[in-house]
Order: structure tokens, then sequence, then C-alpha cells
């Protein structure tokens, strides 16, 4: 079982349409950084589970049907009445898109670390929204040294939102105390520029490995035996990039678990072929996913 932990949210996405000069309308949807992370492990045929805190709202239940229509497992999802929260995203002429949040008093923000993991768990995914506002980041903080203490595997993608940081050298230091908890660090090329640190430095800390995302460039590896590799990106029409990242992550992890890898010593032991094959996987599935509207992960079918 994979365990992925953080928001879930709604995206207002802008719709195209030839209507001439104005506001665009906003489609809602199913969205955040962990969320998609979790459909596209579900989609892709990973048991995966949910652990999060969810509004009793109606996009909470929405957000919940998605998950549940991904077979994705939402036991360990918290509720709670308090509203969703809401991403507005904007999308650039290359496809790029960048957000505004509305997050006071939303639901996520107000997780609680549980007592116990999951049975069965093997590894745990974090990152976005959940590692920055408070109270909730501490307690998913907690949770991920917690696991990280029991041996699980643990992945974190910062997946930087600079808007919503109010101190960005505090973030930077708390991100580095992250570090020694975590197995496979994957961030973008504007994460890592706006962390300021390199992946020697990184490894050096503690993760077993660093994939960078480069958008349609592809996929760089770096291992803490010395290995570096880069893949290729795949040519695609781009509508927009939502959620190809979060594809990466769930891309990553499926193929990590099909080969026996989710563990440092076994990422050790992949291989520069092993490696070559889930990040060329990887980069695959996030090409699908920039090739139709909104966060929309690509089946295992559509990957085979």
């Amino acid at each position: 079982m994979i365990v992925v932990a953080g928001e879930a949210l709604i995206d207002l996405v802008p719709q195209r349409t030839d209507s001439g000069p104005g506001l665009p309308a906003l489609a809602p949807r199913p969205g955040g950084g962990p969320y998609n992370t979790a459909v596209a492990l579900g989609r892709l045929g990973s048991p995966v589970s949910f652990c999060s805190r969810v509004s009793r709202d109606a996009f909470g239940d929405a957000l919940l049907d998605g998950l549940r229509a991904a077979g994705v497992d939402v036991s360990p999802v918290q509720r709670g009445p308090e509203p969703t929260t809401l991403a507005v995203a904007s999308i650039g002429a290359d496809g790029s898109a960048g957000y505004s949040f509305y997050v006071e008093g939303t639901a996520d923000r107000l997780f609680e670390a549980p007592e116990q993991l999951p049975d069965g768990v093997r590894a745990m995914s974090f990152g976005t929204c959940s590692l920055v506002l408070e109270p909730g980041a501490s307690a998913y903080e907690e949770l991920m040294r917690r696991a990280a203490a029991r041996g699980v595997f643990t992945t974190l993608d910062p997946n930087i939102r600079a808007g919503l940081i109010p101190d960005a050298d505090a973030y930077r230091a708390r991100f580095k105390s992250w570090l020694p908890s975590v197995s496979l660090l994957k961030l973008s090329r504007e994460d890592a520029d706006w962390l300021g640190g390199t992946p020697r430095e990184w490894l050096s800390a503690g993760p077993a490995a660093v994939v960078v995302t480069h958008g349609g460039d592809g996929l760089s590896l770096y291992t803490r035996d010395g290995t570096e590799l880069r893949v290729p990106g795949e040519a695609v029409d781009v509508v927009d990039t939502i959620g190809a990242g979060d594809t990466v992550n769930a891309a990553l992890l499926h193929g990590l678990s099909a080969r026996g890898a989710l563990s440092p010593r076994a990422l050790a032991e992949l291989g520069a072929k092993g490696w070559s094959d889930v990040l060329r996987f990887a980069a695959r599935a996030a090409a699908l996913t920039c090739s139709r509207a909104g966060a929309e992960p690509p089946y295992a079918a559509e990957l085979a």
C-alpha cells in the first residue's frame, strides 16, 4: 500500500472560449498535488490510500467521489465542516499554470496526524501546500518523520507555491530539516532554483535519489552513489500542465514499486537501465496529462 498525505482542493480552471473580452468562465475540477498523485496512482493500478482532511461540503463530496472512482482507499480521510480550499488557475500561452489560493479557514489546514499509520504501508508521499499551511503543516511533518523512523519509504515533492510562503528563508530551512526523513526527493527545475540548493547537497542530507523535472525537456536523476541520468520529454500538443508534476510523482512510485525498489537499498541496486525505464515511464505519463485539460492523469491501459 502507498499512502499519499496532503491536501485535496478545487482548481477553478479558465475555459477557452471565443466570446471576446472579459473574464473567462471557470470550471471547478478536483485538484491539489497530493490528491492528483493519489488519483494517478489509483489509475495506474497501485494499491493506494489517501490521508487528509476534507470538507463535508459539496466540493468535498466530489473530491472523495473522484478518489473512489480511481480505486483509492479513503478510510484515513478526516472530514470537517470547514470549506474546501480553492485554487484559481491561470493558463499561459504555453500551457503553463499559475495559481491564486483561497485558504483561510479551510478544512485541509486542520489535518491532525493519525495515531497509527495504515496497515501494510510500504511508501508515503508528501508535499505541496500541506507542508506550508499551519497548523496542518506541522501535523504532516510529524507524520513524515514518524513514517521515516519506521523505515517506510518516503517521497517529497515541495511543489513551491511562493505566494503561500510568508518567510522564504524559514521555509528553506524547514525544507532542509525534512531531508533526513526523505527517501526520494522529486522537484521541478523552478522549485530547485527557488530553494537555492543542488541535488548533490540534498543527497548529502538524506535522500537516496533526487529527480528534477524540466517541463517538456524531460527529467534528470541524481543518486547517492553518483549515478546521473537525463531522459527527454515526450512531444505532445500541450493543453495545460496542470497535474503533470503530480503524475510524475505517481509514475515514479508506481514504477519503483513494480520493480520492488521501494527502499533506499533497492534504489541503489536499480541500476542505470532500471532508472531509465522508470523515468521514461514517468515522462510518458506526464505528457499524456498535459495533452488534456486539468489534472487528468492516464490509466494503465493508456501506457501499456
